[in-house]
């Protein structure tokens, strides 16, 4: 239970800070000792409140244009992405996803280092838009959707907001799921009301340091955990 602490006070520390990337910390601190179907359960219905807490602390920076197409696009690539992992080779898509994000993470950190700012292709943007909102909705993974916010969005206020607006649309959708597949137990939800006071906390302490760190640092950070997380895809699935 010790190391289900850690991971959970980590993994939340970062949403904390930069509102995504818990899903990465945690499932890459208890990989070694548990199984998958136990790891992602929790962090589901972990991140529920989460998500709630940081949509509710940005409203003012929500914006209906970045969020409510992203959550469509997330629904619509959970539909069909049973049909899909049927008939394709999974590992070889999320190989592929992992170094387009990896790609976005050091080209975002790249540009903290430009003294000017380049625009983004309306069409690129477009493109990444998606691709990110089905990738997520078939793979569960926030990354590329991440990499996107973070072009359509300023500041890490509305960052926060519109993608933790969009992983409640997903959340909501993956509950009734899991529900319906028997995923969420009753050990399930016992596990996540003892970790759930470690979640907030680290959640809180995450929130605090973004608050009184430079943005520019803010947004470097998240730009690493991008290229980690396309890092952890590939070494995942080669």
């Amino acid at each position: 239970m010790y190391l289900w602490i850690i991971a959970v006070v980590a993994a939340y520390f970062i949403k904390g800070l930069c509102g995504f990337a818990n899903t990465l910390v945690f499932t890459s601190i208890l990989s070694f000792g548990a199984s998958n179907a136990n790891i992602s359960p929790i962090d589901l219905l972990l991140g529920y409140p989460t998500n709630l807490i940081l949509t509710w602390k940005n409203r003012k920076s929500l914006d209906p244009k970045v969020y409510l197409p992203l959550a469509a696009l997330v629904l619509a690539g959970s539909i069909p992405g049973a049909l899909l992992l049927k008939n394709v080779d999974a590992r070889a898509i999320k190989l592929v996803f992992g170094v387009v994000v990896a790609v976005f993470g050091v080209e975002m950190l790249s540009r903290e280092y430009r003294k000017k700012k380049v625009r983004s292709s309306k069409f690129v943007l477009a493109i990444i838009g998606v691709t990110a909102g089905v990738l997520c909705g078939l793979f569960e993974v926030g990354a590329l959707l991440a990499a996107y916010v973070s072009r359509v969005t300023e500041g890490g206020g509305s960052f926060k907001a519109n993608i933790s607006a969009v992983f409640i649309v997903d959340n909501t959708f993956r509950i009734v799921l899991y529900s319906a597949l028997g995923l969420l137990t009753l050990d399930t939800v016992k596990s996540v009301l003892l970790l759930i006071p470690f979640a907030l906390l680290g959640l809180y302490a995450g929130i605090k340091c973004s608050s009184r760190m430079d943005e520019k640092l803010v947004r470097k950070i998240t730009s690493v955990l991008l290229v980690l997380s396309g890092i952890s895809l590939i070494l995942k699935n080669l």
